[in-house]
């Protein structure tokens, strides 16, 4: 929803992988949680779902 919200923003009635992008990490970071391992090396939730963003392919 709240893609299709930023796409009607933008002026479209369609939504782009850069909508998803942009809204990932506000929208996922209060669902994950990060394993004791992972806090312990330092990592953040930010930087995991930032990473996994920058690794997904749009689709075609």
């Amino acid at each position: 929803m709240a893609a299709r919200a930023r796409a009607a923003l933008d002026g479209r009635d369609f939504v782009i992988p850069d909508d998803i992008k942009t809204l990932a990490l506000s929208t996922l970071r209060h669902r994950v949680l990060l394993s004791p391992a992972a806090e312990i090396e330092g990592r953040t939730t930010d930087e995991t779902l930032a990473a996994i963003i920058e690794q997904t392919a749009a689709p075609r």
